[in-house]
């Protein structure tokens, strides 16, 4: 199927009454049936089982629990450096907020208050900063880690819709990451505030964070916000922040000033998680 006619048929896919099947049949425990499906969506995938924390595809009762499955100790170093990768994935886009105006794709792009879900005040502390747009792929590991230390401030759940993330969408649907539903976190680092943004999209059955659990399903047409400036809740630099159960898209957004990405970064190429991401 073309790009464009993989476009078309995302606006006329039922995405919603899709993702909320693929969330039950995800969570279902279907013994042989479970066992065989994650048998097929490893070969098809060439998911790399020596890196689990448990490789015997047998163990795991549900779709879910081997999609979210831990990386068994020491499978990803953490790189001497300000800021690390936050998952394994390949790079949809990085490099400097214009203003406001986060690039997408060529012909496209978006705005951090719309990102955030409509605050203004909270996306003008990153006008003119930097961000850093990673898609994870159906074979990727699909924890998200910290890229530096960061004390939690809020989370807000933006509605929205749920297009693939796959870079034919980054291509076709204008302001595809600020379209679809979202979980935005809000920390403050050792460089000041930056945000972590889990896009979702088509199937994903739900987002997670590790202070709150499942954050979607429920879905809702309002956006919800949490507040946690009145707590100590502090995450370390490479320590588990969330998860897809099924994949999707991270966009991080740190503040103007003296952010270099690693020279090595290019559109396209593939990352993991622990490696550097950018020196400040």
């Amino acid at each position: 199927m073309s790009d464009r006619l993989f476009v078309l048929s995302q606006y006329v896919l039922p995405k919603q009454a899709l993702t909320a099947l693929a969330g039950k049949a995800a969570s279902a425990k279907g013994g042989a049936l479970t066992t065989a499906v994650i048998r097929w969506f490893v070969k098809r995938y060439n998911v790399n089982m020596a890196e689990a924390a448990n490789p015997d595809i047998s163990v795991y009762p549900t779709f879910n629990e081997f999609f979210t499955r831990p990386l068994k100790a020491g499978a990803r170093p953490i790189a001497n450096a300000e800021l690390i990768c936050p998952v394994d994935g390949a790079i949809s886009q990085f490099g400097r907020i214009e203003r406001d105006q986060i690039f997408q794709a060529k012909g496209h792009s978006y705005s951090t208050t719309a990102l955030v879900g409509g605050d203004g005040t909270l996306a003008k502390q990153f006008e003119n900063g930097h961000f850093a747009t990673i898609y994870l792929s159906p074979r990727d590991y699909h924890r998200i880690h910290m890229p530096c230390d960061g004390r939690l401030l809020r989370m807000i759940y933006v509605p929205g819709d749920l297009f693939s993330v796959n870079p034919a969408t980054a291509r076709g649907v204008p302001g595809l990451f600020a379209r679809n539903e979202r979980v935005v976190c809000v920390f403050e680092g050792p460089n000041g505030p930056f945000v972590l943004t889990l896009v979702g999209a088509t199937i994903v059955g739900s987002m997670g964070t590790v202070w709150h659990g499942v954050v979607n399903p429920p879905r809702s047409r309002e956006v919800r916000e949490w507040r946690y400036d009145d707590q100590q809740i502090v995450l370390r630099k490479g320590e588990e922040m969330g998860r897809f159960l099924l994949g999707s898209t991270v966009v991080l957004l740190f503040p103007q000033g003296p952010l270099a990405f690693n020279p090595g970064w290019q559109p396209a190429g593939a990352v993991r998680l622990g490696e550097e991401m950018a020196r400040i």
